[in-house]
């Protein structure tokens, strides 16, 4: 039997990671959040791999306040990057298995096909700059049967995201204002925690690879709003409106969809479609609108 520490554990992928964890009955399952251990101190991370004998760390830990982070630039940096460094000199030293959720805002959103895992990063915020950091951390130290997975646009009935939000909006007015110039792909977490499951027992390359996932399809936020309340059956008007007239502090990629035929061909991932994905989500019973 394995161990297979999750960190960033009350996150929206980590929380999914640990309801589907309870019929893995073949590994034993570790999950910590920054109140239980801050992987920002690699001495605490150190001691904690060698006393809990870790086998795997799937590293879901992130500061992903977007706009915060404008301000916030050494927290974010410290999570992001710099602990990801420790995580993956860790991950070496010890020889373990691991792997960590990046974004796709380490791309700039200039493209207008799907980014591949070869594309070079260009990012446009802080949160974008640090995730990137933080996979060029791992990159440099090349830590054999380690992945880094981009993902984009995630949700979950875990958490504060969007489909939340919108729940919670669709249910106060008749109508709502949703930009609908930003074009990426939705990945509901459940369907991503299902992956990383899946390749854990698989990681057996020498060297660290990148790899892209998120559901099929694309959209705009407009047209996922749109989706959200069609499948909710919520009566409200959206009124689809630019990127200029809803600033907010952080750049977003106005082109983020993410390619994902390498995971597919390398681990014969079957990747649902976007808004499947999203049916299967609002009908948890567990899903409730962001307050």
């Amino acid at each position: 039997m394995k161990t297979i520490w999750i960190t960033g554990a009350n996150g929206q992928l980590g929380s999914e990671i640990r309801e589907l964890s309870t019929s893995q009955t073949a590994h034993n399952f570790i999950f910590t959040d920054v109140n239980e251990l801050d992987i920002t101190d690699y001495n605490a991370v150190a001691s904690f791999v060698i006393k809990r004998e870790i086998d795997a760390l799937i590293n879901c830990a992130a500061h992903t306040a977007v706009d915060s982070a404008e301000t916030e630039t050494e927290k974010a940096d410290a999570v992001n990057h710099l602990a990801v460094g420790h995580l993956a000199r860790i991950v070496k030293e010890n020889d373990l298995a691991f792997i960590h959720i990046s974004t796709d805002y380490v791309f700039d959103g200039r493209a207008s096909e799907p980014y591949k895992e070869t594309d070079a990063p260009n990012p446009k915020s802080v949160y974008g700059r640090t995730k990137l950091d933080g996979e060029n951390a791992i990159l440099k130290l090349n830590p054999a049967r380690t992945l880094i997975i981009r993902t984009s646009w995630m949700y979950s009935s875990y958490g504060s995201n969007f489909v939340k939000t919108m729940l919670r909006l669709g249910s106060e007015m008749e109508e709502i204002m949703v930009v609908d110039d930003q074009v990426g792909s939705p990945t509901y977490a459940r369907d991503l925690a299902k992956a990383v499951l899946a390749m854990l027992p698989n990681l057996n390359a020498p060297n660290t690879e990148i790899y892209h996932y998120a559901n099929t399809g694309k959209c705009t936020w407009c047209e996922f709003a749109e989706a959200i309340f069609d499948i909710a059956k919520i009566k409200v008007r959206t009124n689809p409106i630019p990127t200029t007239e809803y600033p907010t502090p952080a750049r977003r990629p106005t082109y983020s969809v993410l390619s994902t035929e390498k995971i597919i061909r390398d681990f014969g991932i079957e990747i649902p479609e976007w808004k499947e994905a999203l049916k299967k989500c609002l009908n948890r019973k567990k899903l409730k609108p962001t307050q």
